[in-house]
């Protein structure tokens, strides 16, 4: 049975209550949900939803470099908006950072978000065994 372990990523925001930021079981990693805060200041990195996108790809992109992957391992994504009509900027945004196959996608509205951001994004990833024999681009 693989063991259950908790990665903490300083390049990405520290989780806000009592869970884990990543778990890896195995091959699989689960990443909690990434908001646009500064890991550095604790603050949102900006009110536009474009500028809190781009954070929080580049925050799963740390994360999945820090787990030894790359985005292309990740097969799942939770996008959470206040607002809908945010949905074409941040899909626009996500192409620059899923420009291969992208991951499986659920899109969800929510009444708010923590530290008033506009957007939250978790992910599931699925890194390649070792014995697998795939080259890994980095």
């Amino acid at each position: 049975m693989p063991e259950r372990v908790s990665i903490f990523v300083e390049d990405a925001p520290p989780p806000f209550g009592h869970f884990a930021q990543v778990l890896k079981f195995g091959n699989r990693i689960f990443i909690s949900g990434q908001l646009p805060i500064d890991p550095a200041t604790g603050r949102l990195v900006s009110n536009d939803v474009t500028e809190q996108a781009k954070a929080v790809f580049k925050y799963l992109t740390n994360v999945m470099q820090a787990c030894a992957g790359q985005l292309s391992n990740v097969m799942m994504t939770r996008l959470y908006f206040v607002d809908l009509r945010d949905y074409p900027a941040v899909d626009k945004v996500s192409k620059e950072f899923f420009f291969f196959v992208p991951p499986a996608r659920t899109v969800v509205q929510v009444a708010s978000l923590p530290y008033g951001a506009r957007i939250m994004i978790e992910a599931e990833a699925e890194l390649a065994p070792v014995d697998a024999g795939m080259k890994r681009l980095i």
